[in-house]
């Protein structure tokens, strides 16, 4: 059973072009999160899922560097490059990140994953509900799931963001993993230029000279430091996913208006 946890990670973000490689400690936040990630027992292969475009050369390079996986396809049509991936690296088992999660915890993507195999389930998750920080988000899939998205989704809000036809269509044996705290409101992406100054700081306040810090080290400085929350308190989230949402209804609409 081949537990392959793809990342996917473009430069051409709307709201902070060229995030995932801003520097964090003299080195790429893709690094970082790497880096973290790296440190799960669960994981078989790790691999990045980036775009065939030119301007997502510099994360292929990086890769490179790092001797990790890079797989290259589609930069709209994320769902194919994220089915192509996994097809490559021969997964059973699909762990989805994103590259906007420089502290995504590798303790809690094993624990979403040993829910996953221990349970039998189809589909399992830490974010339906959420309860843990916008930002620690894990999606762990079985291949035959992931397949049947890739043959029958077609709204422009499935193809993007990979797992909603199978969270909301497919009918699937699903579970959530929930944190014993609720910390669903602590915001810990990196979206907009304030998103990314809170964790830059965090980083500089935890992880200096390569340190690795827990979630839970997380936690307590934010708790000893409740105004660092202010910096990105007003951003919503699942900002890019709704935004999908609503160009689905503009598709249907413009649907609608051409039959007529």
């Amino acid at each position: 059973m081949k537990v392959v946890a793809i990342l996917q990670a473009r430069m051409s973000s709307s709201r902070l072009p060229g995030k995932v490689l801003k520097p964090i400690l003299g080195e790429p936040m893709l690094a970082h999160q790497l880096k973290r990630i790296a440190r799960s027992s669960k994981i078989d292969t790790i691999v990045v899922a980036t775009s065939t475009e030119n301007e997502d050369e510099p994360i292929a390079s990086l890769c490179q560097q790092l001797d990790i996986a890079c797989f290259r396809g589609s930069l709209d049509n994320v769902l194919d490059r994220f089915y192509c991936a996994a097809t490559e690296y021969q997964a059973d088992i699909v762990v989805r990140l994103t590259g906007d999660c420089p502290l995504a915890d590798a303790d809690i993507i094993d624990q979403v994953i040993s829910m996953h195999l221990s349970q039998g389930n189809e589909y399992t998750s830490n974010v339906e509900p959420p309860t843990f920080p916008d930002g620690f988000d894990v999606e762990v899939l079985n291949m035959t799931q992931l397949r049947l998205a890739w043959q029958r989704a077609s709204l422009p809000s499935d193809l993007e963001h990979v797992t909603p036809y199978i969270r909301n269509t497919l009918a699937v044996k699903k579970g959530n993993f929930e944190s014993p705290t609720d910390y669903s409101h602590y915001r810990l992406t990196v979206d907009e230029p304030n998103d990314f100054e809170l964790v830059k700081i965090i980083y500089q306040e935890l992880g200096e000279n390569g340190q690795y810090f827990s979630s839970e080290q997380i936690y307590k400085l934010l708790s000893q430091q409740p105004k660092l929350l202010t910096l990105n308190q007003n951003i919503t989230r699942n900002e890019g996913y709704i935004a999908s949402l609503n160009q689905d209804k503009h598709d249907k609409k413009a649907c609608r208006v051409d039959v007529d």
